[in-house]
């Protein structure tokens, strides 16, 4: 196996064990110790980037054999880069990354040891709460008269103004608006509904007339109009003479009809 896919090979373990947020001490410096045995260049550390899985590595584990064997990779593949060669520069860039270790590890110490004292103090707490609970405060009753009473007129006050009662009304026109749904000549209703033309306020209000197709609304029209025209009465005026004379009134000013 060539050095890369060594180096890749490590690499994904120590991701592995970065990920789970566990990982077993005497592996983790067989690794470590691994990748100082390889013959390491700077073509594979950027194809790699195992010097980034390295440092993370380092941050989050608490070993201090795991953490000064990661910083003695990283100190010797900064070598490898271009413009460490001379002694000044690789002194000043070590200095520097001590110092910066340095100051995250004390950082991580003091985050975590206000993150122990944090959850000691919650326990505690929550301890004294349970202790607390068992020595006897008895919970506030809420079923008492008054706060049903309360509940209630509250309830009455959220309900809807429309539709109250189930009854078989409120069923027919449920009825109703499946059937106008699924009329497959209606697909306008549909489509309205689904874009949101029609809310659902207006929809549980509609009237049957209102829900039909526009086919339908035209066939309704058309047949109320003929219903009007078979029922009027055709009236005429007559004929007005003074030749006939009237039998109730007696008088000779009449109208007559053919």
């Amino acid at each position: 196996m060539g050095c890369e896919d060594e180096v890749l090979k490590i690499g994904k373990k120590l991701e592995k064990m970065i990920s789970s947020g566990t990982s077993d001490h005497a592996a983790s410096v067989d690794l470590l110790k691994s990748l100082q045995d390889l013959p390491m260049t700077l073509d594979v550390l950027q194809k790699t980037r195992i010097g980034m899985t390295v440092n993370n590595f380092r941050k989050s584990s608490n070993a201090d054999e795991v953490i000064s064997l990661s910083k003695a990779l990283i100190k010797s593949w900064k070598k490898l880069l271009p413009g460490e060669s001379t002694n000044s520069k690789s002194s000043s860039s070590s200095s520097q990354s001590s110092a910066r270790s340095n100051s995250v590890n004390k950082t991580d110490e003091s985050s975590r040891d206000s993150t122990d004292s944090n959850s000691h103090d919650v326990n505690k707490k929550m301890e004294g709460d349970a202790k607390g609970g068992q020595s006897g405060t008895k919970p506030n009753d809420t079923s008492d008269p008054i706060r049903l009473k309360c509940r209630e007129l509250l309830f009455n006050a959220l309900k809807v103004d429309k539709f109250r009662n189930t009854d078989m009304k409120y069923k027919n026109r449920v009825r109703s608006r499946v059937a106008n749904l699924k009329d497959p000549k209606n697909p306008q209703l549909r489509e309205s509904v689904l874009q949101g033309i029609i809310d659902p306020c207006r929809m549980a209000g509609m009237t049957a007339e209102e829900m039909a197709s526009d086919a339908m609304k035209l066939l309704r029209s058309k047949l109320t109009k003929e219903a009007i025209n078979e029922h009027q009465i055709a009236q005429t005026s007559g004929s007005v003479t003074d030749l006939i004379k009237c039998g109730k009134c007696k008088k000779t000013n009449c109208t007559y009809n053919q």
